[in-house]
């Protein structure tokens, strides 16, 4: 167990003991960000893009209601905006003051993304810390990089995968994952769930 993680456990011991949380209950807030809210509704929302032209337009016009008509609202009802990658720009969200992040597409945010180091680096070496993720991107690729605030959070909508031009929106679903629509990797290639 990490250091955070001591740390994590014995606060939720202390609050329980005093009657303040029900261990249960907070086991499930998590499992239900884990797997019924998760990545999965961001993966939805982008295979939905892919293949339906009028949803990726609305998408790109209005994100945050495109993505509520989907059902993925958040109880702090920010705005959403959708960023597009393409060969000539790649997109990566920081929250640079502290850990806003669009909980209901992405579910539970990664440690990382709420680390001091990222927030700082991703701004400052964007180039350097995706390298470090193991995304090594063309030198003519832009990289932007999108501070997300308490009103406005943001979407990276990854490139569709050559070879998928047939796939359900199921099973393009599973070639998007969480880290790909923070920005620190590309969707997974076909190849991938084999």
């Amino acid at each position: 167990m990490s250091d955070i993680e001591a740390r994590v456990r014995s606060l939720e011991s202390i609050l329980s003991e005093k009657g303040y949380i029900d261990s249960v209950a907070v086991d499930q807030i998590v499992e239900m960000y884990q797997t019924k809210i998760g990545p999965q509704n961001g993966a939805h929302v982008i295979s939905k893009a892919w293949t339906e032209p009028d949803f990726m337009d609305w998408l790109k016009n209005d994100s945050t209601a495109a993505i509520h008509s989907l059902g993925y609202t958040s109880r702090q009802g920010e705005h959403i905006d959708a960023v597009f990658n393409s060969a000539d720009v790649h997109h990566v969200v920081v929250c640079t003051l502290c850990s806003c992040y669009p909980w209901s597409v992405l579910g539970l945010p990664p440690t990382w993304y709420k680390s001091p180091p990222y927030r700082s680096r991703v701004v400052m070496e964007p180039r350097a810390v995706l390298a470090e993720f193991g995304l090594s991107l063309p030198t003519k690729t832009r990289i932007e990089v999108h501070d997300s605030t308490s009103e406005v959070r943001y979407l990276v909508v990854p490139e569709r995968p050559a070879g998928t031009e047939d796939w359900s929106q199921e099973r393009l679903a599973k070639l998007v994952t969480r880290n790909a629509m923070i920005g620190t990797e590309l969707a997974l290639s076909p190849g991938a769930l084999s």
